[in-house]
Order: structure tokens, then C-alpha cells, then sequence
């Protein structure tokens, strides 16, 4: 499980940071690819990478506007001829789904694979085999929402050597008896897996939030997420700047993830205003008040490891 952050930027592209696009790649999890937000550009910035849009299978989209979403429907077609066939649903806020269906058929675009819409509301939005994804309403002026990943716990690893006291010897049974509770042997006898494994890997919980106003009433819903990742808009001293614009400070972002409790927090949607310098002297506000604080840059790659 990573995180790839293809646009870091607020608002328009700049020199040092393409608008919003995120991905999270669950590659060893499900052999797929997760998109947050398509700003425009954001199929340029893939060719700088080893991502491969034929593996999307899931984007979610935060809010309507442009910065976020006016390379979706560019990634969609292209995807068509880059090898997509699988299945890809889109989801986000009323309006996405007039604003993909207009977008194709004016511009004449036919997908070769099955594209599902799915407009959201504030709660679950699926569950399978592997996780449970929830969207959060924020406060941004137009219908905004964050996004929590719960990655179910998993069984632990099966523990040969006590397979081997028990008489078992290596070979397919032992995935078999991995694979079912209970395990019938040649001899009769019954191998139970809760015996033979070790403790089970706990799931991680990733919170991606889109544009929104500080809301300390989030604490809750964000509790103990292993990373958190939250716009950076505005300097610590620009409080009432961020409060118009509907948008928040480093240094509300980190109060957030300290009162929650997170893993690491990893700030994201930073301004055109701040460069070189300025970025660095935008972590230190936040380091103060969250220490394991990370800025994303474009093509920054963060590993979500096992705790």
C-alpha cells in the first residue's frame, strides 16, 4: 500500500506543483490502482511514471472543482486505449455524473470498458472481502467530502514449525489448512487453523481529505488512522484568510491529527504562494504542534507500512 502524489498544488498549476491528483496504489493487496481527484494535467504526470491506468479500478472525487476534476475526463478515455477493459467506478459529489456523461458525448468519446458514477453521501459507500470505504462530509462552500479506507484485519502467518510437531510435512496441505477453519487430515485426524497461526495483522486506516475548512468535530471520525492526509493551503498566520476562502492552515491540519490521534499526517493542496523557503518554514509550523509531519511534493511516494 502507497500513496503517489501526482499534483500537490491548490488552485492553478505552478512551476513546482501540478493541481490536485493522488493515488493509492494496492498493488500487493488487490493488484490495482486507486485515483483521488484529477486536476488537469494529470495524465501528463502519469507518463512520468511507472502507473499504469489500465489498473485503476476506483476514483474518488472530493469536490467539483476544476482543479480537481478537469482531467478526469482525459484519464477515462485515454485509459481506453492505453489496454483498460476492467470495470472502473467513479465516485463523488451530485453533479459528477452529468459533468463525465456531458463531457464524453460532446467530445464523441466511446469507452471500451464498463465506467460506473456513483454520486455520494455522507456515510459507507462499499464493503468487500478487503476493506471498508466511508466518505465524510467537509465544509468548502461547494459539496465537498473526505474519503476513510479501513483495510481489514488479516489472518496471521501460518506457523510451520508447529504444523511440523504435529507430523504435518510441507506441501499443499499446508496452504489448505490455511485457506478453511478446519482441516481433515488422511490420518482423521483434524488440524484447527486458529492453532496453527500466528496473531492476525492488524488493518490499516487511511483518511484523504479534500478541501475543507478546519472542523475539529472530525476528530472522531479520523481517530487513529495510520496517516492522514489534509490540505495545507494556508500559512499558520493566515486563519481568518483560510476561514473566507474555505480552506485551512498548517497549522489547524495539525491540531487535527494530534486530537485524532493519527500515525503520520502528510499535508497536501499548498498554495502557489509559498516556495522553496517558505514551504520548509510551513513544515516547521507544523512539526511544532504534530512532529511526524510530512509535505508532499509532486512524485513524493509514501509506503503505508504495517504497524
Amino acid at each position: 500500500m502507497e500513496l503517489f502524489f501526482l499534483g500537490t498544488g491548490s488552485g492553478v498549476p505552478s512551476k513546482e506543483r501540478n493541481v490536485s491528483s493522488l493515488v493509492l496504489r494496492l498493488l500487493e493487496e488487490r493488484g490495482t490502482t486507486w485515483v483521488f481527484d484529477c486536476g488537469e494535467g494529470t495524465q501528463q504526470q502519469i507518463l512520468n511514471t511507472n502507473i499504469r491506468p489500465r489498473r485503476i479500478e476506483v476514483i474518488f472525487i472530493t469536490h467539483l472543482h476544476g482543479d480537481h476534476i478537469y482531467g478526469l475526463p482525459g484519464l477515462l478515455s485515454s485509459r481506453s486505449f492505453q489496454g483498460g477493459e476492467t470495470p472502473v467506478t467513479v465516485y463523488g459529489p451530485r453533479g459528477l455524473k452529468d459533468y463525465i456523461d456531458i463531457s464524453l458525448e460532446l467530445s464523441g468519446t466511446h469507452l471500451r470498458y464498463p465506467l460506473y458514477i456513483e454520486e455520494v453521501e455522507e456515510g459507507e459507500l462499499f464493503e468487500d472481502e478487503q476493506f471498508i470505504v466511508e466518505a465524510v462530509k467537509l465544509e468548502h462552500g461547494l459539496e465537498s467530502y473526505g474519503y476513510i479506507l479501513k483495510e481489514k484485519d488479516q489472518l496471521g502467518e501460518l506457523q510451520p514449525e508447529k504444523l511440523k510437531a504435529l507430523g504435518v510435512k510441507p506441501g499443499p496441505i499446508y496452504q489448505k489448512i490455511k485457506n478453511q477453519p478446519r482441516t481433515v487430515l488422511e490420518d482423521g485426524r483434524v488440524i484447527r487453523r486458529e492453532d496453527v497461526i500466528g496473531p492476525a495483522k492488524k488493518g490499516r486506516k487511511v483518511a484523504i481529505l479534500g478541501d475543507t475548512r478546519y472542523l475539529p468535530h472530525l476528530e472522531e471520525v479520523l481517530k487513529d488512522s495510520d496517516v492522514l492526509v489534509h490540505e495545507a493551503t494556508f500559512a499558520g498566520d493566515e486563519e481568518k484568510m483560510a476561514y473566507d476562502y474555505f480552506h485551512s492552515t498548517v497549522k489547524q491540519a495539525a491540531t487535527l491529527a494530534e486530537k485524532a490521534n493519527v500515525g503520520e499526517l502528510i499535508l497536501n493542496h499548498v498554495s502557489s504562494r509559498y516556495q522553496g523557503d517558505s514551504v520548509e518554514e510551513l513544515l516547521e509550523e507544523a512539526q511544532n504542534i504534530f512532529p511526524n509531519t510530512t509535505i508532499a511534493y509532486d512524485f513524493y511516494q509514501h509506503p503505508i507500512k504495517r504497524i
